[in-house]
């Protein structure tokens, strides 16, 4: 019979797992207290970074139907449960384990698709939703501009062939 306060925990995992839409496991070895809560700050906005127990982690990810963590589960482990952007998460994590190396990204899910390390670190490479949507906006703004540019040539170059012939006209008629 499980403890109550094991049960309590793997509850508390399977629903975090339930209400992110991304989640990283991570290694901490040799990380102090002080760079772990650098980490959680530096990730507050969008993810929250948990360190968790193997065995109540591996039956909270079956219970909340998340697959690939199982093979990673070994040593100290952490997670950073992704409830925002994943791409400012993944840069998050990468940008804090270039400047302390005891931090190693292992794996990952996305949801519910199992990441490697390498997948997570792809992730972290592209742009934030906030730059995609603004290159995005651009371009729709230039291909309006240019269809209004298109359209209001005809008319335009018209008015100026009538203006050019009324002043061949009217200097024809004064000579």
């Amino acid at each position: 019979m499980a403890r109550p306060d094991k049960a309590a925990a793997v509850e508390e995992l399977a629903g975090l797992f339930r209400e992110s839409n991304a989640a990283v496991l991570t290694e901490y070895r040799g990380l102090t207290v002080a760079q772990l809560k650098t980490l959680r700050r530096s990730l507050s906005g969008n993810a929250s970074y948990a360190v968790v127990k193997n065995t109540l982690t591996a039956i909270a990810a079956k219970e909340a139907g998340i697959e690939g963590l199982d093979a990673d589960l070994s040593g100290p482990s952490a997670i950073a449960f992704v409830t925002g952007d994943p791409v400012e998460a993944a840069k998050g994590l990468r940008d804090f384990a270039k400047a302390n190396p005891q931090l190693i990204i292992k794996s990952g899910v996305l949801e519910g698709k199992p990441l490697s390390a390498e997948e997570i670190n792809k992730l972290a490479d592209l742009e934030s939703r906030e730059v995609l949507l603004a290159k995005t906006a651009g371009a729709v703004k230039a291909s309006i501009a240019k269809a209004a540019y298109l359209f209001a040539a005809a008319p335009s170059k018209a008015v100026r062939t009538i203006d050019a012939l009324r002043e061949k006209q009217a200097s024809a008629e004064a000579a």
